[in-house]
């Protein structure tokens, strides 16, 4: 027997259905996985409501999950049956108690990485490594801004950024995620009503910042450019209140020779030795204390809708998993 949530119209969380779904057989190059925990992600979000394009309807979404491998498919050499794995991006699907996925992005767990942790870092970690390593390669002694800093990726982030180094100035929705980023190193924390710009000018004593990530994007894009100093870079890797659309490229010229970026982890990750590569860098910092995965929040799959009304209504600190 297997279920799944299933999405036949998009829409709001209501939309959400658990239902009975056949058991898949693997093809040829892929893997037969049984989830033990689901990660739940923004970008989960942005496919319920239409604002990313599911194949085509009824669909399972979902980008990250961990579990065991129950049955592979014809060419696969490098996983077995039993083999623990996760994995963090598509194709859609996590969704779900047993999946078929290409094995090819799947990546073999150590032994002392749970299920759990592992299914709410994984999309969340492997996007803190390629913002940190590759997108722009932090060094020691620089100071950043990260929104969002008590969410899921901000946690990471911060105690990632900070294990290298770097100064962190972080942006909060309350007191109480003020508390939290706090305590995972943010060095200053500014409240998402303040003027955002003014402050990090301040904390800076007008230098400014060499780069600023941003997952909010339309309500913070111009605030974001305005904490940068000349030549700085805006990463903006998220959509939380909106897409930034209709842009005039000329801002970036009179803020100060601006570069802006909108990177994303399927293109990080296209090349399997880059996916194992980031993930082995994300399972030495996590293994070694520096980053600790939080899981604040844990909901049944079949309860998925609350999850995104939660998450929707930033209800939730950290990382949150779906248990099938």
């Amino acid at each position: 027997m297997n279920h799944a949530i299933r999405l036949h119209e998009t829409g709001g969380p209501e939309k959400l259905v658990w239902e009975e779904v056949p058991v898949p057989s693997p093809r040829p190059g892929e893997a037969l996985v049984r989830h033990a925990a689901v990660g739940l992600n923004f970008i989960d979000i942005y496919f319920r409501t239409g604002l990313y394009k599911v194949p085509s309807l009824p669909a399972v979404i979902g980008m990250e999950a961990a579990g065991t491998v129950e049955a592979v498919g014809e060419g696969v050499e490098d996983l077995k049956p039993g083999d623990r794995v996760a994995y963090a991006m598509g194709p859609i699907g996590a969704y779900s108690q047993l999946r078929t996925i290409r094995a090819d992005v799947l990546v073999k767990l150590p032994d002392d990485i749970t299920s759990r942790t592992a299914a709410a870092m994984m999309l969340q970690g492997l996007t803190a490594q390629y913002l940190l390593r590759r997108t722009r390669k932090l060094q020691a002694g620089e100071t950043i801004l990260v929104h969002a800093a008590a969410g899921g990726v901000g946690l990471i982030l911060t105690q990632w950024a900070k294990a290298l180094g770097a100064t962190v100035i972080g942006t909060v929705g309350s007191e109480a995620k003020a508390e939290i980023a706090r305590a995972h190193g943010c060095d200053h924390v500014i409240l998402s009503t303040d003027d955002i710009a003014a402050r990090v000018n301040e904390i800076t004593r007008g230098a400014r910042l060499p780069v600023v990530y941003d997952s909010i994007g339309r309500d913070t894009f111009s605030a974001s450019l305005d904490c940068l100093a000349p030549f700085g870079l805006l990463v903006s890797y998220g959509n939380a209140s909106g897409p930034v659309t209709g842009v005039d490229l000329g801002i970036l010229a009179t803020k100060g020779s601006l570069f802006v970026t909108r990177p994303t982890l399927a293109t990080y990750t296209a090349k399997r030795a880059d996916l194992l590569a980031m993930s082995e860098d994300l399972f030495e910092v996590v293994r070694s204390g520096k980053v600790k995965i939080e899981i604040n929040q844990t909901y049944a799959l079949a309860d998925a809708a609350d999850a995104h009304r939660d998450l929707e209504a930033r209800k939730t600190t950290g990382s949150s998993v779906l248990l099938p």
